[in-house]
């Protein structure tokens, strides 16, 4: 089983930026995840397609320009955009397809997935990969979510989304509803989280063991509350269980350290620094390596994740700190 991850950081992680990516932002961002094997990349305002109001914030810039920057520059990754019905409209979707767009996410509360009909019916026959999102699925129960999953699949969805909007859900509350979304439906089964319980991986996994093959990630967890689920630290972790994603480690890790990063601090934004940690954890190593693999790195001119997960893979244990310049000194040598 492989998983698709969809990367919401241009769209979820736009409520932290208060909608201010620019569209160099936005090539910059697409440029690093496409390269990485990022599948699907979505973009635009944190609320969706016209979501640029006085009710919701204003863009940096338009929806067209946000989708049409994002097309002519992934050359893999298909681009997404979010629609709340109520908010955008038929013809606001008629445009994202006209800028680049491929993938739509046609977004209702749990228990109003009839207001979908109109927008998902529309976008198949534009050619759309259409997605139904139940938002708030913690707010009913697994069999009412899949009343609800059963309209969207209805009216054309070729996947459905169990949302965990509010990042309220437990490991068993996700595994109960995509669980039975899994078992009842004909489409694929996906799950968005969020971290405001500390979960979003957790979850994540979860929903895996339910059955869920698309799940969505942030660069860096950037998102609406506490966040989303990282896309780098998802890939890490579905690396380490033998789960195919298409994903390379190392180039998510940079887009998201080197490419992000200093976008969202020149807005105002910080995040907290994962990347070590992950490493640590990737390569199952004593956590006071790191201080002695950066060290060594910096000597040696060569990646200190390298030196993490060979000494990982050599079972190195506390005390053999000297094998990690070892190590350094051999992945010198062998460039």
């Amino acid at each position: 089983m492989s998983i698709i991850i969809t990367d919401t950081t241009l769209r979820d992680g736009s409520h932290s930026v208060r909608h201010q990516f620019s569209k160099e932002n936005i090539a910059s961002l697409v440029s690093g995840m496409d390269k990485a094997g990022v599948s699907i990349i979505e973009v635009g305002h944190g609320d969706g397609l016209a979501g640029s109001t006085c009710n919701y914030g204003f863009t940096k810039e338009s929806d067209t320009d946000m989708v049409q920057v994002a097309a002519q520059t992934a050359q893999n990754a298909r681009i997404a955009v979010l629609l709340l019905p109520g908010i955008g409209t038929v013809p606001d979707l008629q445009k994202a397809w006209d800028a680049g767009a491929r993938v739509v996410r046609i977004a209702t509360h749990v228990t109003e997935a009839d207001i979908s009909h109109e927008h998902i019916e529309a976008a198949r026959k534009m050619g759309f990969f259409t997605i139904g999102f139940l938002m708030m699925a913690h707010r009913a129960q697994p069999e009412k979510v899949l009343e609800e999953a059963r309209k969207m699949e209805s009216y054309g969805a070729q996947v459905v989304y169990a949302t965990d909007s509010a990042g309220a859900l437990l490991p068993d509350g996700v595994r109960q509803r995509v669980a039975l979304l899994k078992e009842k439906l004909s489409i694929p089964v996906g799950f968005h989280s969020h971290n405001n319980l500390g979960l979003a991986i957790g979850n994540s996994l979860a929903a895996i063991e339910a059955g869920a093959t698309y799940i969505d990630g942030s660069l860096g967890g950037l998102g609406a509350g506490a966040g989303n689920t990282a896309t780098e630290m998802l890939t890490t972790v579905l690396e380490r269980a033998n789960i195919p994603t298409g994903i390379d480690l190392f180039g998510i890790m940079d887009t998201a350290t080197q490419v992000l990063q200093p976008i969202i601090s020149s807005l105002g934004v910080t995040l907290p620094k994962t990347q070590d940690a992950m490493m640590l954890g990737y390569a199952g190593v004593y956590s006071s390596f790191m201080l002695h693999a950066r060290r060594a790195a910096e000597r040696f001119g060569v990646d200190y994740r390298k030196i993490i997960i060979t000494a990982g893979e050599r079972g190195a244990v506390g005390g053999q700190e000297d094998w990690l310049y070892r190590i350094a000194r051999e992945i010198a040598e062998s460039k």
